[in-house]
């Protein structure tokens, strides 16, 4: 699993569990040795992580098929006739498929009234039929295939036309990249007008289900678990890398795929980390970020604390940490604007003597959270850069709540745990973190 901020961090202390991750970014000496540095038995926290497989339920293709129904509502609401997914986490959530082939157009077309249809390279239907055998379109899917010398957008347009959309709006996934949708639009001859998709897709995958939240709850509750037994087993004098293979092995003991970034003292202000080596300290700060999938749901957790004594200044700065993630869970429910929430949280922080604005709560309050770690809403004013959504929070939406103070050269406290707005008002996943001193508390001990 691989987050934007991972991504961009590309930090020494993150691991990188996934073999395709690795793939992606070719696998450093740095990014192998969690697999090599844990040395000797397992520290006895790790040991007794119980395997939290059991618990899942998997998503079926019936909830994938109410998903492509809501789509279809949503496309009418908009009035918009098709949409399409070029590879990315959407393709996945509606049909469980990950498609893709870098230059060459794959696409999963979903019609307002009518069945989806599938667009990619001829050579490749042998193994587009293969994913698909397990998506809600199974074997008999429509799929259009197109050779080298032919123009794959031209036949996406024509297989429009044939399931009577021979003019109209087609939705383009916001993650399509802008050389298919360019494509797209000009194969349409005017007739087919290109326009965002985000009001169906994001509009589908903001609002979960009863079963999507659970299995966010459980990634939460399963990282919750690992970040608290590497805890119990930090010792001073600790590298990056050792760190890394703690993690590497909690994540094997629960049964989950998941990653998480280690920053100590000082590169701890900077919100997503440094790639500079760190070791441990004893009284200096230490941040744990990140999560791990369930069923492709995310979780996405922050834990701040100190392994000693801490100084009046980090209790005084996650005090007001604490009392910001407090205000931002208070400030969410049905109804409210998602700027709202940031502004809660920020003036606690702006109050307290940490303004203004953005100077030491340098990011947004929060984020959706979801099978992309960050995707819609996000929680800050001014966040929609032209998009046609300007939500306001919905029963059964899920953000992370993540205020933090940074103080360059010193030391940042995030504390970052997820939400779930209510029918009535919003929920944090996982019990927040009491102290720098005791950062999981008695309520989360094995």
């Amino acid at each position: 699993m691989l987050s934007r901020r991972s991504f961009l961090r590309m930090s020494s202390s993150s691991v990188v569990a996934a073999a395709a991750t690795r793939s992606l970014m070719g696998a450093s000496a740095q990014e192998r040795e969690p697999q090599e540095a844990l040395r000797g038995p397992l520290p006895p926290a790790i040991v007794a992580l119980p395997s939290m497989t059991a618990q899942v339920r998997p998503i079926t293709n019936d909830e994938r098929m109410a998903r492509v129904e809501k789509a279809k509502n949503l496309m009418a609401a908009n009035k918009i006739d098709a949409i399409a997914l070029c590879g990315g986490t959407s393709t996945l959530y509606f049909a469980n498929a990950q498609i893709g082939g870098g230059e060459r157009l794959w696409a999963v077309v979903i019609p307002a009234r009518a069945n989806p249809f599938i667009v990619c390279p001829a050579f490749e239907e042998g193994r587009a039929r293969e994913i698909l055998a397990n998506s809600p379109f199974g074997s008999a899917a429509d799929i259009r295939v197109w050779q080298e010398d032919e123009n794959p957008f031209a036949l996406l347009v024509k297989s429009l036309k044939d399931y009577g959309i021979g003019t109209g709006r087609l939705g383009i996934e916001e993650e399509v990249k802008y050389v298919f949708s360019n494509s797209l639009a000009n194969a349409g001859a005017h007739a087919i007008e290109a326009v965002s998709a985000t009001p169906v897709t994001a509009g589908c995958r903001m609002i979960k289900t009863e079963h999507e939240v659970e299995c966010i709850r459980l990634a939460a509750h399963a990282t919750l678990s690992v970040y608290e037994a590497v805890y119990k087993s930090l010792q001073v004098g600790m590298t990056g890398a050792d760190v890394q293979a703690l993690i590497h092995a909690a994540y094997a003991q629960v049964g989950f795929v998941g990653e998480a970034s280690l920053n100590i003292g000082e590169y701890t202000a900077l919100p997503h980390g440094s790639r500079t080596p760190q070791t441990i300290r004893e009284g200096t700060i230490i941040m744990l970020d990140d999560g791990c999938k369930v069923e492709g749901f995310t979780s996405d957790i922050t834990r701040t604390f100190v392994l000693g004594k801490p100084t009046d200044k980090m209790v005084k700065v996650f005090n007001i940490v604490h009392e910001a993630q407090q205000a931002a869970l208070k400030a969410a429910r049905p109804g409210v604007v998602t700027g709202a929430v940031d502004a809660a949280a920020r003036k606690v922080v702006v109050d307290a003597g940490y303004g203004p604005g953005f100077k030491y709560f340098t990011h947004r309050v929060g984020h959706g959270l979801g099978m992309d770690m960050h995707e819609w809403p996000y929680l800050v004013d001014n966040n929609m850069w032209g998009s046609p959504l300007h939500p306001v929070l919905q029963a059964n939406m899920t953000t992370s709540d993540e205020p933090g103070v940074y103080i360059p050269g010193e030391f940042g406290i995030r504390l970052e745990d997820d939400l779930h707005v209510t029918e009535d008002g919003a929920e944090l996943l996982t019990p927040a973190s009491p102290s720098l001193e005791d950062p999981f508390g008695s309520s989360t001990s094995s």
